[in-house]
């Protein structure tokens, strides 16, 4: 689904008409400004339309440090994730220096913004309605959230910004056309625009000693032993430098944005140097956006047999210790230059692709089910012992188990949750896939085990 992002100062409205949208109260919504603190997010459909809705914490200006500007790096996020903004301005108070301000910031995003005045019951009371033209964000949408007025009219200008930017506006995944999309992650200089160029068999990707030399993601459809791939290589991620400081944050907007079109990531790491901490993050990235991985240890000719065989052990600790779901990656050893080893990496990335596509029996999942759970009995919740009903595969791409239960499942231990995905994986040898594994209340005390 493609994302509309609210966004305005506090006390504009913008959580009534996230509630609006959403058609339930799931945003409190009071007089007090400044009640929103963390963005949150809901699926909409409306009409033919269906995408997510972000409601956001109002714009600030906020101190160092303070609460403000973590609530203010809340809304950068959103504004960053969404593919539309919807700025909401007050028509009875009018435009504020901060709302000025504030559209100054969401029109560097360079993304489609729709200007909504908000709390227009009564037009001629609202001389924010003829100020909100000064925001050069187009003809705006005059609306009341409270009372539902100029629903139609944000939804025609939605539905009109889709269309002009060719958002999937059904929410349905885009079929399958049998071509595999991989992409090529990894710091800078490790070697991944080599790498691209041994794939493809072209020296299409510029490569050099310079750290950072690839700036924009460059991609090409290949093919490796009659399959067909789409291949992605994309620019190194870096620490950000700020105030002289080494922050842990992570440069990752072009890799997002690729991990969204690309279905399994060949982590690539420096084997001279090792895995460090910002390749973990890397690697939980990629599993967070529910993408397959295969990491490929680069530069390995460069090392003797013992710094092998040291650098092997520590990789292998910080698989199985230092990343969740981490012991079912594959890894290889290559040298992207040399053109050692890509073959094996890539027929494993079709491997974990089907991993990744993977659908499973109901009674397989329920037969494992009652094993895992005879070998180690799930902890009590609530002061109650929990029962699991049943547990059937709802989604692939990558694998979705939704574990039904008779017991309210609120602050379960999430340590029990990681040994159920450890153990489903290695039950049906699943490798460098992310597993979901999520539980629910069901409600019908008489629910049985559904069949095939």
């Amino acid at each position: 689904m493609f994302k509309i992002a609210i966004i305005g100062r506090p006390n504009v409205g913008k959580s009534t008409l996230f509630n609006r949208l959403a058609g339930s109260r799931l945003a409190l919504v009071h007089d007090k400004p400044g009640l929103t603190r963390d963005r949150k997010e809901t699926k909409v459909e409306i009409g033919d339309l269906n995408f997510t809705i972000i409601d956001t914490a109002g714009l600030e200006l906020a101190k160092h440090g303070s609460m403000e500007e973590l609530m203010m790096a809340q809304t950068d996020k959103a504004i960053e994730m969404a593919d539309i903004t919807l700025f909401i301005t007050d028509g009875r108070a009018g435009l504020t220096p901060e709302d000025q301000h504030f559209a100054r910031k969401i029109r560097r995003s360079k993304k489609p913004v729709v200007a909504v005045v908000n709390k227009c019951e009564n037009e001629r009371r609202a001389p924010g309605i003829f100020e909100a033209y000064s925001l050069g964000f187009g003809e705006p949408i005059i609306m009341s959230a409270e009372h539902g007025l100029g629903m139609g009219d944000l939804y025609d200008r939605i539905m009109e910004i889709a269309e002009k930017e060719d958002l999937n506006i059904t929410g349905e995944e885009e079929p399958d056309d049998g071509l595999l999309k991989l992409a090529i992650i990894g710091r800078p200089n490790v070697g991944k625009s080599t790498l691209f160029n041994s794939i493809i068999g072209d020296y299409r990707s510029i490569t050099s000693d310079v750290a950072g030399t690839t700036r924009d993601t460059v991609f090409i459809d290949t093919e490796f032993e009659g399959k067909k791939i789409k291949l992605y290589d994309t620019a190194g991620i870096r620490r950000k430098h700020k105030h002289g400081e080494i922050e842990e944050e992570l440069s990752v907007d072009d890799t997002v944005k690729c991990l969204n079109v690309t279905n399994i990531a060949i982590l690539v790491i420096d084997a001279e140097t090792g895995m460090d901490k910002q390749d973990l993050h890397l690697a939980d990235l990629i599993f967070t956006e529910g993408k397959g991985m295969i990491i490929a240890l680069n530069k390995w000719d460069k090392l003797d047999v013992e710094q092998r065989e040291i650098m092997l052990e520590k990789i292998k600790n910080l698989l199985d210790y230092s990343f969740h779901q981490g012991k079912n990656v594959p890894y290889f050893f290559i040298s992207a230059l040399e053109k050692r080893g890509i073959d094996k990496v890539l027929r494993s990335v079709f491997d974990v692709y089907e991993h990744w596509n993977i659908k499973i029996s109901t009674s397989k999942i329920n037969k494992w089910l009652e094993h895992v759970t005879e070998e180690n009995v799930p902890p009590m919740c609530a002061g109650r012992r929990v029962k699991f009903k049943y547990a059937t595969q709802t989604a692939s791409r990558p694998p979705r188990i939704t574990i039904f239960s008779n017991s309210f499942l609120k602050d379960f231990p999430e340590s029990y949750v990681r040994y159920l995905i450890n153990t489903f994986k290695k039950e049906f040898e699943l490798k460098g896939t992310p597993v979901r594994i999520s539980l629910k209340k069901t409600n019908n005390p008489f629910a049985e085990t559904p069949e095939d």
